[in-house]
């Protein structure tokens, strides 16, 4: 029988800010910050969710608490059976103190120290200027395989249009960095068919795909990843309740899928606990894990070499638990 928690996982899709530790934010402020830093069940809209991130912002200012805030989650995810991460962070929204710089080697330097494999991806945001997402890409040129393996993009895709976005992801396309992108979350079907025209492998969420066959055609021919988050898409109203997530169609549809927290503390989930929420309101097998598992590995941004050394990991666990 295998033990979900001690379980070898892969979470692809995870934000910093939506996971720094409460018992760390709680002692920085020394109060109970639970109902304001912890979504509810049921938010009552996305600007309800994306108000439990303004505390842990603030505090991932300073060199030490962004240092502690990595080595709490790099613990937090040692603890939740995590053998490799990829974290992503806007570092724009880090700099009332810092340089840009300064942010990216903080964190790339904080994982480094940790037991668990983490590499970073730079989140450039919708509702900032071009220039500041250029520098983002220019950062993620200079850290890239330093840390850094891959740009996002990320924010609200409802008001700020995929397709607006497309000369950033041209330049990404030129200088060869990798990226994946925040679409079909809130919006629906341009926002996922301009992400795939843009080249991209992976689809943070992507779940509103499922209410079009021509897009599930085309995820599922071009080998796409849906990085999905399902206990996030119930808090965002995305999605009316657990039951109804269409994560299942999109399995049995034929989409190559991963399992995701998105933000552990906003959340207030654990891969752990969202495996099990998926075997017990969907019937998922600990064979459909596992694929998820593997799916992971194969669209990380790691070396071959990594990637096979992660899959073998995987594997013998698997073989000797099941």
């Amino acid at each position: 029988m295998i033990d979900l928690r001690k379980m070898p996982k892969v979470e692809l899709h995870l934000h910093l800010d939506g996971s720094v530790n409460l018992s760390l934010l709680e002692e920085y402020y020394g109060r109970n910050l639970k109902d304001e830093v912890t979504a509810k069940e049921k938010c009552l809209n996305l600007s309800d969710y994306l108000s439990k991130f303004l505390l842990p912002v603030e505090y991932l200012q300073s060199k030490e608490n962004i240092t502690k805030a990595c080595h709490f989650l790099s613990r937090d995810l040692e603890n939740d059976g995590v053998i490799y991460a990829e974290v992503r962070f806007a570092p724009c929204k880090h700099t009332s103190i810092l340089e840009l710089e300064e942010v990216i080697e903080t964190v790339i330097n904080a994982f480094k120290k940790g037991n668990v494999l983490i590499n970073v991806i730079l989140c450039m945001m919708r509702n900032d200027s071009y220039q500041d997402n250029l520098k983002v890409i220019e950062l993620a040129s200079k850290y890239l395989d330093k840390g850094v393996v891959a740009v996002d993009l990320a924010g609200d895709e409802a008001h700020y249009k995929t397709k607006e976005f497309e000369a950033l992801f041209n330049i990404l396309n030129e200088k060869n960095i990798p990226f994946t992108i925040h679409a079909g979350e809130i919006d629906d079907f341009d926002s996922i068919q301009d992400a795939i025209n843009f080249g991209t492998k992976r689809l943070g969420h992507g779940i509103n795909a499922f209410k079009y066959q021509e897009l599930l055609n085309n995820i599922i021919s071009k080998k796409i990843l849906l990085e999905v988050c399902p206990t996030s898409n119930i808090q965002t109203n995305v999605v009316n309740k657990y039951q109804n997530h269409p994560i299942k169609k999109l399995k049995e549809s034929g989409c190559l899928i991963s399992i995701n927290t998105d933000n552990r503390t906003v959340s207030n989930i654990t891969l752990t606990e969202e495996y099990q929420k998926l075997i017990d309101n969907f019937s998922f097998t600990i064979d459909d894990l596992i694929k998820f598992n593997i799916n992971a590995i194969n669209y990380s941004y790691l070396s071959d070499s990594e990637k096979l050394k992660k899959y073998e990991e995987i594997v013998r666990y698997s073989k000797i638990n099941l």
